[in-house]
């Protein structure tokens, strides 16, 4: 393997990961401003449940699932409810993709939003508002104790910079080397080392475009996040929760699936078999699917963004997984789980095979 393979799965590394860091850590200050007050206006409808959850589910990240877990927990949602936003939703790959396909994610997203709102009240017309595990008495709490983030009073910023924590300063530190890299061009939407020469490749080199501009746009935006919040929200959430939990997780996971795929693509030639193993490599998605974690589904990212595998199986690989949403699912209602990823499987394979062919 070359030297200019080695720097660009490096690179582009460094490039997905801080971007998948940026959107997490944009979506954690939002839902804390918040304090999860809009779930309140909630009415216990069938037909408005199964909309909310599939919004729910397009959220990029796990943050629309684990709120769904919370609601179904306390009965608020129905298993019909339950089934939609886990059909909807792609946990932190969501992130991924858009920045490794980003075109494909916005017409991926709107096709799998139908699919759950119609999974969903198909359901809903069988079980009728039912849900499949028995009440307890200690309900899952998500993001409902939060500390008040205090933000914008300029004495405190001044004051925190100045006795600036070491995360602060780490975090500070990180995301201006990105958009230094942005600027420079280091860190462009530039996946050509070697691998991705499928039909999302975006021109690189000083050419800047709109994913270019939006990565620049939301790096300042997280910078400003990183400056302006109190040191409690800087270290319990965008620290202790999204760096210390995901970061080194996702980047390992990423230059991992990349350093596979260049050795497969140059010594197994396994583009060639999975262009005559099709459908084989479906139900491999699909049951990959099942695995509730972030990661093994990034495979079928990099194998659709080099154009060797087709957009059905993508499709039906991101309506089975949920990255790791259903993980809180798992320790509430096993039966809950298994039954939702039974429909999901279900669901994938039709939708997967139907698309397969098709012909898209």
């Amino acid at each position: 393997m070359s030297l200019h393979i080695i720097t660009g799965i490096i690179k582009n590394t460094i490039m997905i990961t801080s971007f998948v860091m940026v959107m997490m850590l944009i979506i954690e200050y939002i839902n804390v401003q918040t304090k999860g007050s809009w779930s309140t206006q909630l009415r216990r409808k069938g037909w408005l449940q199964i909309v909310f959850a599939a919004f729910l589910g397009i959220i990029p990240g796990c943050l629309g699932a684990y709120t769904a877990v919370s609601l179904y927990a306390h009965k608020i949602f129905s298993f019909a409810a339950l089934v939609t936003v886990m059909i909807a939703t792609s946990g932190d790959e969501a992130f991924f993709m858009i920045s490794v396909i980003p075109k494909t994610t916005i017409i991926l997203t709107i096709i799998i939003f139908g699919i759950a709102i119609l999974s969903g009240f198909v359901i809903n017309f069988f079980m009728k508002n039912k849900t499949l595990m028995v009440l307890s008495e200690n309900h899952m709490k998500i993001h409902n104790d939060e500390a008040d983030c205090i933000c914008f009073n300029f004495k405190a910023i001044i004051i925190q910079l100045k006795k600036m924590s070491m995360q602060r300063a780490i975090l500070i530190a990180g995301l201006v080397l990105f958009i230094f890299g942005l600027l420079t061009g280091d860190f462009g939407h530039n996946h050509d080392f070697g691998l991705l020469h499928g039909h999302e490749q975006i021109e690189h080199d000083s050419e800047w475009n709109w994913v270019s501009i939006t990565f620049l746009i939301v790096s300042f935006i997280a910078l400003f996040i990183i400056v302006t919040v109190n040191d409690h929200f800087l270290e319990e959430h965008l620290w202790g929760h999204i760096i210390k939990k995901h970061f080194l997780k996702i980047f390992l996971w990423t230059f991992a699936t990349l350093l596979l795929l260049n050795i497969l693509n140059q010594y197994l030639n396994i583009e060639d078999w999975i262009k005559v193993n099709q459908i084989k490599i479906l139900i491999i998605a699909v049951l990959i699917g099942i695995i509730p974690q972030s990661g093994p589904h990034f495979i079928f990212i990099f194998l659709f963004a080099n154009g060797t595998i087709p957009f059905s199986i993508l499709l039906a690989n991101s309506i089975v997984q949920d990255g790791h949403g259903a993980i809180p699912l798992l320790a509430e209602s096993r039966k809950s789980f298994f039954a939702m990823k039974a429909i999901n499987i279900l669901v994938g394979l039709i939708v997967g095979i139907i698309g397969f062919y098709v012909g898209f």
